[in-house]
């Protein structure tokens, strides 16, 4: 049977100044912790805990320690959040600032006494900033060499193995230095660890100074010792009396300590800590830096790979808030924008004996759809083969993301029309169709941590494939809905865009009919087209919606032939014999996508 290890006592160390309080613990008793005067355990001055936090339940030679529901910060067990665990004597949990250590006789007895083997420090960051450097120079030498060292680290082994060369450098008495790291299960390991002189067996480590200092306390913690007093949970080595280990801000899946041992070399033992401070201070400050670095790193790699996806524009609205609750999926007003290569699959065919090459112009051509679209404040949804999607209106709307959405799809339709008049340009045998529609949908980011995408779903998503799919029906460039062009019509001078109603159609596979546009630059070399032209297309889509289908026919026939948008109309009313059916409604029925 296990030995009993006598009366439990919980010993609750707060954030707010005095000594810990200490609770004696019968078993079978059920305790609430909490700020609660009414608690039977009470914590005062730490606002992170609630009124009612905790239930502790005291069983024989253990702890049950439950988080409550209305309890609004988590509980740390092992370096771990969770909601609750067993803790059993000699261990402790986190809650908020507050460190709650259970204590038993027996462990109270294999504590060393006092005078032996071992004293420990922690030092708050309050206390350290008091600390006057006797060596400055060589010391501001060492943290200087930090953010290129840090930088310049082609691996995180090698950035490791540079910090653990800097800490022995910046430390005279230091004999050893290195990197320790906790797992998600609380062991301690060395990451990184170098000697002053060489001796056989292997790098001394304390497994309860580091996980004090990096999962518990979370702030550097020293430990001195007896060289004659060995044991095997601290740092023990012959030419060793002292450790310390300062936690590494920032690397909070598998935190790291920075971690020195040395010898007093002749400092009395009860000066030991305040002997050692300038070195505590030291260490902490480098472990602050080489935190702070990280954290920028990795926030820089977060907006390099946010910048696949966001326009600068994005970005620059969103500053320094990579909170990924904003970027969460909600429901938006937003304009989807679908754009498709035409004449890929012919390419593909005729390219079967050179696919890098076709690959590299298709990469080319959705370079400058992404191109187009980022620069108008976009956002990249979607690649799928020869065709690129992007929306605007999340994560951050403007009043005028649909006139952007419009201005892309101009620009992408200009890219491609000065590439077919450039003789030898890669992209000269490529056309383009696209499609616009402004709507609710849900516009976030979805997947996983390590893969995910930024993109939208909703009805309004569906129709904007749709219209990009009806231009080739449609025989035009850029389809949009009615909505988009409303805006357009009200807001954008007719040198910028302009419109022409093209049909009222019933895309497959949707159930709601609507009015589709052309949107069209402003008259010049890009659209011959002239307004008188426009004025008489609008007339013969009335004429047709009205069913006067022989009229409408006449007035198409007088447009320009190389016109190829009054192809569609010509064909639905030469089909019929220039006479709506009995059941016109204006609607025409798409069959294709």
């Amino acid at each position: 049977m296990p030995a009993d290890p006598g009366p439990l006592r919980l010993q609750v160390i707060r954030p707010a100044p005095g000594g810990p309080t200490e609770y004696s613990l019968v078993p079978g008793q059920k305790l609430c912790l909490g700020r609660d005067p009414q608690c039977e355990v009470v914590v005062a001055g730490d606002p992170q805990i609630s009124r009612r936090h905790l239930e502790i339940v005291v069983e024989a030679n253990q702890i049950a320690v439950r988080l409550l529901d209305q309890a609004k910060n988590p509980l740390f067990y092992g370096g771990h959040e969770t909601r609750q665990c067993v803790v059993t004597p000699g261990r402790q949990f986190v809650v908020g600032g507050t460190c709650c250590r259970l204590t038993s006789t027996m462990t109270a007895a294999a504590s060393p006494p006092s005078g032996s083997p071992i004293e420990e420090v922690s030092f708050s960051p309050a206390a350290l900033a008091q600390v006057v450097y006797r060596d400055a120079d060589r010391r501001l030498d060492a943290l200087t060499q930090l953010p290129a060292l840090i930088h310049g680290a082609p691996s995180e082994a090698e950035l490791q193995r540079r910090l653990a060369q800097v800490l022995l450098a910046g430390v005279p008495r230091a004999e050893v230095a290195g990197v320790v790291s906790a797992s998600p299960g609380g062991a301690i390991r060395w990451l990184e660890s170098v000697r002053r002189h060489e001796t056989s067996g292997t790098v001394p480590l304390s497994q309860r100074l580091a996980r004090t200092a990096i999962v518990e306390r979370r702030q550097t913690v020293l430990h001195v010792w007896e060289r004659t007093q060995p044991s095997s949970d601290y740092t023990t080595l012959q030419e060793c009396d002292w450790a310390l280990c300062a936690p590494v801000a920032g690397t909070t899946t598998e935190p790291w300590g920075l971690y020195l041992a040395g010898r007093l070399e002749g400092t009395g033992r009860e000066n030991a800590s305040n002997d050692l401070r300038a070195e505590a201070k030291f260490v902490g400050l480098m472990a602050e830096i080489v935190g702070s670095i990280r954290q920028l790193s990795a926030l820089e790699r977060r907006q390099a790979g946010l910048r696949k996806f966001l326009p600068p524009s994005v970005l620059a609205a969103m500053g320094d808030d990579t909170d990924p609750d904003r970027l969460s999926p909600r429901e938006s007003l937003v304009t989807v924008l679908f754009c498709d290569l035409r004449g890929f699959s012919r390419r593909a065919e005729s390219a079967r004996n050179d696919l890098p090459a076709l690959l590299q112009r298709v990469s080319e051509a959705l370079g400058v759809m992404t191109s187009c679209i980022s620069h108008e404040g976009g956002v990249i949804g979607d690649f799928q083969g020869d065709a690129a999607m992007g929306f605007w209106g999340w994560p951050v709307p403007a009043a005028d993301d649909g006139l952007r959405a419009c201005r892309a799809a101009l620009a992408i339709r200009r890219a491609f029309h000065q590439a077919r008049a450039t003789p030898g340009h890669p992209l000269a045998d490529f056309r383009v169709g696209i499609g616009l529609a402004q709507g609710r949908a849900v516009a976030g980011r979805i997947g996983t941590e390590e893969h995910f995408v930024f993109t939208a779903f909703g009805p309004v998503v569906n129709l904007a494939s749709r219209l990009e799919g009806q231009s080739r029906t449609l025989r035009v460039p850029i389809v949009i809905d009615e909505a988009l062009a409303t805006a357009v019509r009200d807001q954008l001078p007719p040198r910028e865009a302009r419109l022409r109603r093209l049909a009222r159609i019933l895309p497959l596979g949707l159930d709601t009919p609507t009015l589709v546009h052309e949107l069209l630059p402003g008259e010049g070399p890009d659209c011959p087209l002239t307004t008188a032209h426009l004025q008489a297309y609008d007339q013969a889509v009335d004429q047709f919606l009205a069913g006067d289908w022989e009229r409408a026919w006449s007035t198409l026939r007088a447009l320009p032939a190389e016109d190829e948008a009054q192809d569609f109309l010509t064909l639905q009313i030469t089909q019929n014999n220039r006479q709506p059916p009995a059941d016109w409604n204006g609607v025409i029925r798409m069959t294709a996508k």
